[in-house]
């Protein structure tokens, strides 16, 4: 079998304010995390867990230019626009993925993430899947 070394972690939704996704996401037996901001990002974030469903990470713009601000006024409802994936060893996962023949662009180098602890999160445009976020 031919499997990256990632495992699933999260949906990343991006919302113009995140009461209306939280209150669905609570509607649906989801636990609402603590919203934090990430200055690296410049972005508010909440990770919302469900013990039988996927993990929903709710993104909102910060109070300056931030990297979701296209998004969320194109789709002023909200939209989920990345998938996370997280890995042990990120050198060793890139390198699978290219040696399976992948196109991947990098978009965001490794960063801490306030949100993980400060593990270290980037971010990649996968051909034909779209973005996708990396938690080390």
């Amino acid at each position: 079998m031919n499997c990256a070394p990632l495992t699933f972690h999260h949906l990343g939704l991006a919302v113009k304010q995140p009461r209306e996704a939280e209150n669905f996401l609570s509607t649906l037996g989801y636990q609402m995390g603590a919203a934090v901001f990430d200055p690296v990002q410049n972005v508010h974030l909440a990770l919302c867990t469900h013990a039988t469903q996927p993990a929903v990470e709710i993104i909102w713009p910060g109070d300056s230019q931030g990297p979701i601000d296209r998004l969320t006024q194109r789709h002023p409802a909200g939209i989920v626009y990345h998938v996370c994936y997280q890995t042990m060893d990120l050198a060793a996962t890139l390198a699978h993925l290219e040696a399976a023949g992948l196109r991947v662009l990098c978009i965001s180098s490794p960063s801490p993430a306030v949100l993980f602890g400060g593990r270290k999160v980037s971010f990649y445009n996968v051909a034909g899947m779209g973005l996708i976020e990396i938690l080390e």
